[in-house]
């Protein structure tokens, strides 16, 4: 082991020689510091050992493999830029997390996977997409984004495939793709700062894919016509309680089907795959056609496998973006088991009333889906005939009533009627 002096820093490092003379090898076993306004490069292999420390707040260019065992970090207050900009595929790997002020990744050498990420990096301020796509998908690595940082320059050839992580009460983002499609996906702001949400993006039919032990199927009742077999985006919340808004985004020249995107494009709407109910729910959509995304509405109520997919807007209710599965089961297949009225925990004072053929009422209650009090085919609502009973296999009517508030800001009266279709044989 030699000490160097790298510009105005001290660094304790060694260097490992091929036969022929040339650098095949930095070794870091020691301190090395790159001290603001200094550069640092290294054409061979950077190899950060266990124990040793790599503090960057100048500028570093690394053109081969970076691995790190031990320290890779920046001092607080100072703005260090990482250059990743090799004419090989480089490979990212090592035991411990790397974290960047600023990285810039700058590789043309793959279509595919220009890096091949296996270990986590972490960027605190910003992440350069120019050339050459970041692989964390085959290789197991994760590539996450810290409070208040950002990207730029993502497009479909240089972007993240595979996950991201967005730590903070920022919105954000996602700068992810898959099979050199840019793809992305954003969320509103988290309420707190230790709020964890990871993405990424599938371009596959999501039927039939098990993501995280869930399995989704085509199931899709009530106000889902058509649901778009080409791609999907799983979202997961890692850390914290708060609830965010999604907004997906569509491409009908690479990914996604022209029968999802067809005109009225207002029928465009973001669904979730609810693995307990075992069927794809709707969870609304505000389209934006200039930039081609749609954006849920209200904070969602569950994470895990989204898609895009159009809808009978016949059926979905404007104020508060309610949906009305009018098809109950109730034989504890986890499929309409219950009469399901998706977004109605979003909006106040809720009341709900269902009548059999002949104008009797068979079920009410207020708040519905509060606390259990849902209609599960019996008559055990307040007034009704023949109370815990199940009812027969029959046509029934409904009528819904909710708070919600107008565009000036006034609480309106909402009331929507409508038949359900109950079936107990």
């Amino acid at each position: 082991m030699k000490i160097y002096r790298i510009y105005k820093t001290l660094a304790l490092w060694s260097i490992v020689l091929l036969s022929g003379g040339l650098v095949a090898q930095t070794v870091n076993t020691g301190e090395l510091i790159i001290s603001p306004n200094t550069q640092f490069s290294t054409v061979g292999d950077l190899d950060n050992k266990n124990g040793a420390s790599f503090i960057n707040d100048g500028e570093a260019f690394i053109y081969a493999h970076f691995n790190n065992d031990g320290t890779v970090d920046f001092t607080d207050g100072e703005q260090g830029l990482t250059r990743f900009q090799g004419t090989a595929v480089q490979q990212l790997s090592g035991g411990n997390i790397s974290y960047f002020y600023d990285v810039l990744f700058n590789n043309a050498s793959s279509n595919t996977a220009s890096f091949e990420l296996s270990s986590e990096i972490s960027v605190d301020n910003e992440a350069s997409f120019d050339e050459g796509i970041v692989q964390d998908d085959t290789f197991g690595g994760l590539f996450v984004f810290e409070d208040d940082a950002s990207h730029v320059g993502a497009y479909d050839g240089s972007h993240v495939d595979g996950l991201v992580q967005k730590n903070g009460d920022d919105s954000f983002v996602y700068p992810i793709g898959d099979k050199q499609f840019f793809r992305y996906a954003a969320i509103s702001a988290p309420a707190n700062v230790t709020d964890t949400f990871t993405a990424k993006y599938f371009f596959e039919n999501p039927v039939g894919q098990t993501i995280n032990g869930e399995t989704p199927t085509a199931n899709a009742a009530g106000v889902i016509t058509l649901l778009d077999d080409t791609e999907f985006w799983m979202i997961t919340r890692d850390a914290g309680n708060s609830d965010v808004l999604l907004t997906l985004t569509w491409d009908e020249n690479t990914t996604t089907p022209a029968t999802i995107v067809a005109n009225p494009q207002e029928e465009i709407h973001i669904v979730r795959w609810d693995n307990a109910r075992q069927i794809w729910v709707d969870e609304g959509g505000i389209v934006d056609t200039e930039n081609k995304t749609v954006t849920t509405p209200l904070q969602l109520e569950g994470y895990g496998i989204f898609t895009l997919a159009r809808i009978d807007s016949g059926i979905v209710i404007p104020a508060g973006d309610i949906v009305i599965y009018n098809g109950v089961t109730p034989n504890d297949d986890g499929k309409n088991d219950y009469f399901i009225i998706d977004g109605i925990r979003n909006v106040e004072n809720s009341n709900v009333k269902i009548f059999n053929r002949w104008g009797v009422k068979v079920f009410e209650t207020n708040d519905y889906d509060s606390y259990g009090n849902v209609f599960k085919g019996f008559s055990d609502g307040r007034m009704t005939i023949n109370r815990g009973n199940q009812l027969p296999t029959g046509t029934y009517y409904y009528i819904l009533t909710y708070s919600y508030p107008n565009a000036n800001g006034d609480s309106e009266r909402i009331k929507k009627a409508g038949y359900l279709y109950l079936t107990t044989e």
